[in-house]
């Protein structure tokens, strides 16, 4: 049986809007169109949003969980690390981090359901290994296919392919050291499985793979 997962959620509808200056300046979403938005994307393959059954979140920063708004009042689980969450809800709740957290992405209705330890399999063949360094709770998704083999989606951990070298996002790193511990693990993980590495924002890395309709098993 197929099971209709979503990794992470995208800005959500009216971005610039809803958040507003500065942080739409400082994040500004570029070369958009209404296909991206997530219902338009799973309906590229095939889906409806509503054949959801899961969703997981590297991180809850702005411009990856502006679109769980779609599963507010329903049981459709929300995968995030315990340290994530926590961070996620002190920055909010006492404005130590403004413009990356949103209020609007943390709704108590949504159906929170939190991951523990360094490691966790989801499913078979979808690990989730916990990198922090840009933000406390960040978590990389591994996934073993039958065919195409490993894919590691690094979330933020890496913005853009200077970043997978070695290099960190600058301000954008919180934890310089913890990210560089991360960096190691995700580049070991990469050899030793021969893994195509997603990387968060990086046009060109995206560029390399084919995209929905298509898929890869």
């Amino acid at each position: 049986m197929l099971v209709l997962t979503v990794h992470r959620t995208g800005c959500g509808v009216d971005y610039p809007e809803q958040v507003g200056a500065p942080a739409n300046d400082i994040f500004a979403r570029v070369n958009h169109s209404e296909d991206q938005e997530l219902d338009k994307a799973i309906a590229k393959c095939g889906k409806n949003i509503q054949d959801v059954k899961g969703v997981i979140m590297g991180h809850l920063h702005l411009d990856h969980a502006g679109g769980l708004h779609h599963f507010k009042g329903t049981d459709v689980p929300i995968y995030v690390h315990e340290a994530e969450l926590k961070h996620a809800y002190y920055c909010v709740a006492t404005k130590t981090d403004p413009g990356v957290y949103f209020a609007k992405d943390l709704d108590m209705n949504l159906n929170w359901k939190t991951m523990h330890g360094d490691s966790w399999e989801l499913a078979q063949g979808v690990i989730m290994h916990k990198s922090a360094g840009h933000t406390p709770g960040l978590c990389i998704m591994q996934l073993n296919m039958p065919i195409s083999g490993t894919w590691v989606f690094t979330s933020d951990q890496y913005h853009v392919k200077e970043n997978y070298g070695g290099t960190p996002q600058g301000w954008l790193a919180r934890d310089h050291d913890a990210w560089v511990k991360s960096d190691q693990m995700i580049r070991q993980m990469a050899r030793t499985t021969n893994a195509k590495v997603v990387l968060g924002h990086c046009k060109e890395t995206l560029e390399k793979y084919q995209v929905a309709p298509h898929y890869y098993q």
